[in-house]
């Protein structure tokens, strides 16, 4: 079983104030100039000792650090082995953080990894790195004839390291009005702002599932969607390879038209989309229970072609078609990644004149035909069509 978005949803929505289901102990802020190659200022505190309002910032921040989706913006990372005399691999730093009693000493270890971040690649602009240690506390399942304190007497504990990473800007001069002395006046303030609504990166140690932490694996957060800095994995984080749902996708449409050709219509993606969304009711359920998340590998991509009705597929071609295109025909997919939002209008149809957006649920709707001689798109519709206020007339009715 991997980590899901349900496992993240649940530690993400309890980064608040006064809940006794998650417990930050230390906090630990280090200070870095841009292009500097080492520390300008640190401090390790308590957590409990910042004021309500830096408090509130700073969880939030730590929101925004486990936001999006897996795959997209969230990463599982799997550790590589450490090497022989490699004394600052990164999970050993935050195992060990994690598991002792010292303060000093977990703050050595996070000030360490801050130092991996620059020697990796200097900041072009001011950073500040942010650690916390906390536990994480998540209730059982609630029986229907529990109450709210019977269902807190067992919890799962799950002692966690969260890093983040964020920039900071000079703030904007600005002109304000002096009540005292009855004048305008320019208002200069140079102390950096620290972008805690905007975090560029962070992790969160150990990796866990359902309710059991893994600490063979880290979670990744990088800046922007399908953006990961995979250079920051390897380097920093010292993971393996990831592959996004972006590149997820792209290899899944490769291996079809190396299939079927680069041409189809309408009725058979629409077929294809129907029948990977079959898989993903399943991936829903895994979320709920201890399901495997649905994947697409030689047999599933075999099946949903020859369901969708494409003719004359085999698994010997379809094979053939995985080697070709990532060279492993062992190689799986995630059903999630490679199938638009079903329901929502995710599809585009781009053309010269115009750009049509539609769900992949009404994409057999659409049809390509020859009017006249010209090549044009069919879309079928129940209602009436309108432009602008104006009621679309029939062709027919026109002539």
């Amino acid at each position: 079983m991997k980590m899901n978005n349900k496992d993240i949803a649940d530690i993400r929505k309890r980064f608040k104030l006064d809940t006794d289901l998650l417990k930050i102990a230390e906090i630990y802020n280090v200070y870095i100039q841009g292009e500097a190659t080492e520390i300008f200022h640190e401090d390790s505190r308590s957590f409990s000792l910042l004021d309500r309002e830096q408090q509130e910032l700073f969880l939030a921040s730590f929101k925004k650090v486990l936001g999006g989706k897996l795959d997209a913006k969230l990463f599982e990372v799997k550790f590589l082995p450490q090497e022989e005399g490699q004394a600052d691999h990164t999970q050993r730093l935050l195992y060990e953080g994690l598991e002792t009693e010292d303060a000093a000493e977990w703050q050595e270890n996070m000030q360490r990894i801050a130092l991996k971040m620059i020697e990796e690649k200097p900041f072009e602009k001011d950073m500040v790195i942010t650690f916390i240690r906390g536990t994480y506390f998540k209730t059982t399942k609630r029986e229907a004839d529990e109450t709210e304190i019977n269902m807190r007497d067992e919890v799962y504990t799950t002692p966690f390291i969260l890093g983040s990473m964020n920039q900071t800007e000079l703030p904007k001069s600005s002109l304000v009005f002096d009540f005292a002395k009855k004048e305008f006046k320019s208002n200069i303030l140079l102390d950096p702002v620290i972008k805690l609504t905007s975090p560029v990166g962070g992790f969160l140690f150990p990796g866990f599932t359902d309710n059991a932490a893994d600490v063979n694996h880290i979670v990744y957060s990088a800046s922007k969607a399908n953006k990961p800095d995979f250079q920051f994995i390897e380097n920093v984080l010292n993971g393996d390879e990831i592959i996004t749902a972006e590149e997820d996708k792209a290899v899944f449409e490769e291996i079809v038209k190396a299939v079927i050709g680069e041409e189809v219509n309408s009725r058979t993606l629409a077929g294809l989309y129907d029948e990977i969304n079959l898989m993903l009711e399943v991936e829903k359920e895994a979320e709920k229970e201890e399901v495997e998340i649905p994947v697409l590998d030689t047999v599933e991509v075999t099946r949903v072609l020859k369901a969708s009705g494409v003719k004359e597929v085999s698994a010997e071609k379809v094979e053939r078609a995985f080697q070709q295109v990532v060279e492993d025909k062992n190689y799986e997919m995630k059903a999630s990644h490679v199938v638009p939002s079903y329901a929502s209008k995710s599809i585009k149809i781009n053309t010269k004149v115009a750009e049509i957006k539609i769900s992949p649920q009404d994409l057999r709707y659409v049809k390509g035909v020859n009017y006249n001689g010209k090549r044009c798109i069919l879309i079928e519709v129940e209602e009436d069509t309108m432009i602008e206020g104006f009621k679309l007339l029939e062709e027919e009715q026109l002539e």
